[in-house]
């Protein structure tokens, strides 16, 4: 399973949403997330990946959060 795989599933289960639907062009804001769901996601990632991820407003995209946990496991 790729990152952006992983990644779209663990949104998809904690909004409720197909993960089908959601590509690394999918914004936070295009998912309905908001600052608290995005916080809560963040914590999931961390978990799953073994990496601590700092909030920024880089971070837009699900490609942008892909890009940067494949970078921290490098």
């Amino acid at each position: 399973m790729t990152t952006l795989e992983k990644v779209s599933a663990i949104i998809a289960e904690a909004k409720d949403l197909d993960a089908q639907d959601i590509t690394a062009e999918s914004t936070f804001e295009d998912l309905g997330l908001d600052s608290l769901d995005t916080v809560d996601l963040i914590m999931n990632f961390e978990d799953e990946f073994g990496v601590t991820l700092e909030m920024s407003e880089d971070l837009k995209t699900v490609g942008d959060v892909v890009e940067l946990i494949d970078s921290l496991r490098e």
